[in-house]
């Protein structure tokens, strides 16, 4: 029987410490974590808690708030972009074998520019020297993520985050993995509300707390081989959880990781 490895945000709260919670996700069984990244001298420190409680530390998100820059001339632009390079650089000092990166945010995000084209040559650039992956991630617009795999299908340090809780809530009837499936190396597991009702926030649920079909999710994985970590994104402040203590909260959402890996089991 395939043995899985279970991966979750360090992140689970908000406002509060990830320090916190990291006895309660080592207890409930999961095997590495991710976090954002706030600054360089954070990463460090989170790096040093990490391997304090036995997780190893996956991958780091980059920065994603003014990401529509990356495709726009001048200085917003230049920041994002030296921003990303940081969060790689970053990786590759601590050993953080990756870091998921957005390509846009918003329906009205603009288009593949030169400008954009020249940045990400200078991200992957750096991500080869580092030895780092980066792992793009489906957010509602399609043509980036198809003009990075295009562009650089050659590259070891390119691969795709698989976001089903997106692809749900922000580009439902479209299916990212028949498209990228081949490219896999990372994914955010979540679950919201948001078919039929787009209107509904991307609510970063446990699975199976939502109406996504994780059969589905189960069958697309297994069709491309994936035999990475399965990795959540949650959001243990979501009034959904309101009742639910710490300690609840990562042993439902370890229950139901493994619940998909169950599924995945039952399909052979």
């Amino acid at each position: 029987m395939r043995q899985y490895r279970f991966g979750i945000n360090a992140d689970i709260y908000e406002n509060r410490p990830e320090e916190e919670f990291l006895p309660c996700i080592k207890a409930a069984g999961f095997d590495e974590v991710f976090s954002l990244y706030p600054s360089t001298e954070r990463v460090r420190e989170l790096a040093e808690h990490f391997a304090r409680h036995g997780l190893d530390y996956a991958c780091i998100h980059a920065p994603w708030d003014g990401i529509n820059h990356l495709w726009r001339e001048g200085e917003a632009g230049e920041d994002i972009i030296g921003r990303l390079i940081a969060c790689t650089e970053s990786c590759g000092e601590l050993g953080v074998p990756m870091t998921v990166i957005h390509l846009s945010s918003g329906e009205k995000a603009p288009p593949i520019t030169d400008c954009g084209r020249r940045r990400l040559e200078r991200l992957v650039e750096t991500a080869e020297k580092c030895r780092v992956m980066l792992a793009f991630e489906n957010q509602r617009k399609l043509a980036n993520l198809a003009y990075v795999f295009e562009e650089y299908a050659d590259s070891p340090y390119v691969g795709f985050c698989w976001d089903c809780g997106h692809e749900h809530c922000f580009t439902p009837g479209r299916a990212h993995m028949p498209l990228f499936g081949n490219k896999l190396v990372y994914t955010h597991i979540h679950d919201n509300f948001c078919l039929p009702d787009r209107q509904t926030p991307d609510a970063h649920l446990i699975p199976f707390d939502g109406n996504i079909d994780y059969r589905y999710v189960a069958d697309m994985l297994d069709r491309v081989g994936f035999d990475g970590t399965l990795t959540l994104e949650v959001a243990g402040d979501s009034p959904h959880y309101a009742d639910l203590t710490l300690e609840q909260f990562c042993a439902r959402a370890a229950a139901a990781i493994r619940r998909l890996a169950d599924l995945r089991a039952d399909r052979g």
